[in-house]
């Protein structure tokens, strides 16, 4: 069985009304992850702020340190979760995400390369930082293209994708070790950042960067998603509608790809996003196409905003990236998804 199959009818609450919801718990989730910090900003101040109001240190504290932070988070985890959907409806495979198919270690690669690449003997880029999300997304797409190339036309099969993104993965993996080894101590300790997927130290001019890229690209993905149901169809059938299903399939990869190489180019590699926020949108409005991508977003947002705060408080004073969080609930449930899987197949 299916985790579709599970998703069962809620009388009384449409796909819409209950994207409302996880859209006022996001807000609410959004004005928490402001407040909370050395100093607890009261929900009503933080929200006068935003508004326009409060006082000059009130300001600066919530515009400058802690709206940055959690704006990135909301940004990158609505793109993760947003390329997660995609991958998972265009290969009807509910194990496919942007880190199991070696997407964000295939960015990681390309950040790590463009960082030994472009820095001079004092350690410092030749090149404007705004080129790192292109090596990240050049690095994303060769990898999930890798994976699929292997994969072949047995592409929708959960093990040979997940076979081979394990492989691609740690391949990644290996190579990016290696140049964080023999590079300088800078750049391995800029890798480091990188790899743990930390947002608190995003600034304005990365979000405009991530912003540029993930808008146009959401956007794009959006407008596509509207063959996503003939997609469901085998090549024979996708073709009789009029769908070149393969050509189509590339695309797919493609934008999903570049939406997760443009979040984690600036928030670090976080992890399993992708996956459990795709599913969690299933369980609550079902296969609806619209109602799941926004219920996708905003819970991958949940998700990475709810995770830098809780690591926040639990660890304070100290700055915990917010991908070990997402890392250690987010294993246990892919293996969980793996093994019913698998007994669904025995």
């Amino acid at each position: 069985m299916t985790i579709s199959a599970l998703s069962p009818a809620r009388p009384g609450l449409s796909g819409g009304g209950v994207v409302l919801v996880v859209a006022a718990v996001f807000v609410l989730l959004f004005l928490a992850g402001i407040g909370f910090g050395s100093t607890w900003v009261p929900l009503d101040t933080v929200a006068n702020v935003l508004l326009g109001g409060g006082a000059r240190t009130e300001r600066l504290v919530v515009l400058q340190l802690r709206l940055p932070r959690v704006a990135a988070a909301a940004l990158a985890g609505a793109a993760i979760a947003l390329a997660g959907y995609l991958l998972q409806r265009i290969t009807r495979n509910e194990l496919a995400s942007p880190g199991i198919l070696g997407v964000v270690d295939g960015a990681a690669l390309g950040v790590v390369l463009f960082m030994a690449i472009f820095a001079n003997e004092a350690n410092a880029l030749t090149v404007p930082v705004a080129f790192q999300p292109l090596a990240a997304a050049l690095g994303a797409i060769c990898a999930i293209g890798l994976v699929f190339l292997l994969s072949g036309r047995q592409a929708s099969s959960a093990i040979r994708l997940l076979l081979f993104g394990i492989a691609v993965a740690a391949a990644c993996k290996a190579l990016t070790t290696i140049f964080m080894l023999v590079g300088p101590v800078y750049q391995a300790a800029q890798a480091a950042r990188w790899l743990a997927g930390a947002v608190n130290t995003v600034n304005w001019s990365e979000i405009q960067l991530m912003l540029a890229v993930l808008a146009p690209t959401a956007l794009i993905a959006a407008i596509a998603a509207r063959h996503l149901p003939p997609a469901d169809l085998d090549d024979i059938s996708s073709r009789s509608v009029g769908l070149n299903l393969p050509a189509y399939r590339i695309f797919i990869f493609f934008l999903a790809a570049l939406l997760t190489a443009g979040a984690v180019a600036f928030v670090g590699g976080v992890s399993f996003i992708g996956l459990m926020a795709p599913h969690l949108a299933r369980l609550l409005v079902g296969r609806a196409r619209a109602a799941g991508m926004l219920a996708a977003m905003l819970l991958g947002a949940i998700i990475l905003i709810g995770a830098d705060l809780l690591v926040r408080v639990a660890f304070a004073p100290l700055e915990v990236p917010a991908g070990t969080l997402t890392a250690i609930i987010g294993a246990p449930y892919f293996l969980y998804l793996l093994m019913r899987k698998d007994k669904t197949n025995g």
